[in-house]
């Protein structure tokens, strides 16, 4: 497909290059940021809303708790940047709280969905600089000029996402955009905690379908982006706890033998293949402490009375720079 957005025209070939590089692999895989059309916009703001999913409301309750000392663990006149800012709930949270803050800066990867979201950020804080980036946030990307009346950088990277990484993929993401940062800046962070199996699995197996509908959602960007030809009633949705590697994995899982192409290219699945689609890992706060020990030193935590979920504080070190 040829368009005159040479920036978009670049991001539909890193799709596709990463879609084709994963679906080769003997574990075929896709990258999980793709979920993240408009449409798994909504749909992963439906799954927060399941009864089962608890790390949304967990988090929200720890904010709403502990949200004076967090806004003053922040500091006043920052600059908040919001790394995968979906319908920024939480984040109005943080606004309402923070003294002063200069300019708020939501990063995400749907445009779509991330500009109407900005949009109704700009009209509820008319007096608040908002700048949006479309980006994809895995990778180095550029920042609005810095505000000459702001005192510090301040990320806030809610919902776990961060487990969605590898552990080494983490501490790389991590060190890249400390580099975001002057030294007194720092991260605000959401990380899920380690718990039982059946709470885990519970979560990501909602009864009411919706994580399904979410997962099978990439197949059907992949259908009308990159020309795949997925059946989506030959597939099913799986997630489940493995414990041995301290996360949730997601899968979608060939009901029979079957040929898929995507941009001409012929994938052949097996009866019970599976595409891995997404990791969730859970950590220790022990194990948040070691992600972030290169380039932060660690502030404080706030967690809730079950000890479910956690939000850690963390400011750059001395030696990290712009």
């Amino acid at each position: 497909m040829v368009r005159d957005d040479g920036k978009e025209q670049k991001a539909e070939f890193v799709m596709l290059r990463e879609v084709l590089e994963g679906l080769r692999k003997e574990q075929k895989s896709l990258p999980s940021k793709y979920f993240y059309d408009e449409r798994g916009s909504e749909l992963f703001e439906m799954i927060c809303e399941q009864e089962e999913y608890y790390p949304t409301n967990t988090e929200i309750d720890i904010m709403q708790t502990d949200i004076s000392e967090i806004s003053e663990r922040i500091g006043s006149g920052v600059e908040l940047i919001e790394f995968g800012s979906g319908s920024s709930i939480k984040t109005r949270l943080l606004l309402d709280h923070l003294d002063h803050p200069v300019k708020y800066i939501p990063v995400d990867i749907s445009e779509e969905f991330l500009m109407k979201a900005s949009e109704k950020i700009s009209l509820e804080y008319p007096d608040l600089t908002v700048n949006p980036v479309a980006a994809d946030y895995t990778r180095r990307f550029t920042l609005p000029k810095r505000n000459g009346h702001s005192t510090k950088r301040v990320i806030y990277f809610p919902g776990s996402t961060i487990g969605n990484f590898l552990p080494e993929r983490a501490s790389a993401f991590l060190k890249t955009h400390a580099s975001l940062l002057k030294p007194g800046g720092g991260m605000l962070i959401g990380v899920d905690r380690k718990k039982s199996k059946e709470r885990l699995e519970a979560a990501y197996n909602d009864s009411a379908g919706v994580t399904a509908q979410f997962n099978k959602n990439l197949l059907l960007r992949i259908n009308r982006e990159l020309a795949g030809t997925f059946d989506l009633t030959c597939f099913k949705h799986k997630a489940f706890y493995n414990e041995a590697e301290g996360r949730i994995e997601m899968h979608l899982v060939s009901t029979k033998n079957q040929d898929v192409t995507v941009a001409g290219e012929v994938f052949h699945f097996e009866a019970g293949e599976t595409i891995h689609t997404e990791n969730s890992y859970k950590y220790t706060p022990v194990e948040v402490k070691e992600l972030f020990s290169e380039q932060y030193r660690f502030e404080e935590m706030w967690t809730d009375p079950e000890d479910l979920f956690g939000v850690y504080y963390f400011s750059v070190s001395d030696g990290e720079r712009e």
